[in-house]
């Protein structure tokens, strides 16, 4: 089984802010402890401050924001660097879907993204199963949210029509688990180059999104 490790950065209702985007990093269920592991690492690597213990995130680690506020600024994004350098494009790949909320109002932009990224990460699934011969399914795993409910009802139908999808969205308390927070990671470095015009943390991904044959299927863009 294939597990996609969903989160979103970007508020979908606040509206200084043009684009939301929701990302996820695919992990084969054997390689989910070998990638937490490595997460854990880094997060280690802050105990001399007290935060081992620290959820990896985006926005307060590039901002320096709440318990981040004591260490240095290339420390933190530092760390965030390296653990978006954990995602090879190969074991390991990104799907996300980003969108300019005024583009597809008013349509609703969690559930927009959402059908996207399930129909790429069903896309996915089905490509190996013909080249390979490998009938893995796939588990979307999300931060457990308010409109929890909202999400299982809206992806009920994607989900009996793909085929390829084990069951509807788990959902996790992030500080549970590092790889919704890679997830998150991920999903900030690309609020980063929508939103703010910074593409530092996005040049460390931009060659790690699914692909094949040269054609890039893990990004879509409804600007």
């Amino acid at each position: 089984m294939f597990f996609l490790y969903v989160d979103e950065s970007g508020n979908p209702d606040r509206l200084q802010q043009q684009h939301f985007i929701l990302a996820g990093v695919t992990v084969f269920e054997r390689k989910t402890r070998v990638l937490s592991k490595r997460m854990e690492e880094i997060a280690q690597s802050f105990d001399q401050y007290g935060l081992g213990a620290e959820e990896l995130h985006g926005y307060p680690m590039w901002n320096g924001r709440y318990a981040w506020g004591k260490i240095q600024t290339k420390a933190r994004r530092g760390a965030i660097a390296d653990a978006l350098r954990l995602i090879d494009g190969d074991h390991y790949r990104i799907f996300a879907s980003v969108v300019r909320k005024e583009a597809i109002a008013p349509e609703d932009p969690v559930r927009a993204t959402l059908k996207q990224v399930i129909g790429m990460f069903d896309r996915f699934l089905a490509r190996r199963f013909r080249r390979c011969d490998n009938p893995q399914r796939g588990l979307l795993v999300c931060d457990k949210s308010r409109a929890e409910e909202s999400i299982q009802a809206w992806c009920k139908p994607e989900v009996h029509q793909s085929g390829n999808m084990a069951e509807v969205p788990l959902f996790a308390d992030s500080k549970a688990t590092r790889l919704i927070q890679l997830a998150d990671l991920v999903a900030y470095a690309l609020f980063r180059k929508y939103e703010k015009k910074d593409d530092s943390l996005y040049k460390i991904i931009e060659h790690k999104f699914d692909a094949s044959d040269g054609i890039r299927h893990g990004l879509h863009e409804r600007l």
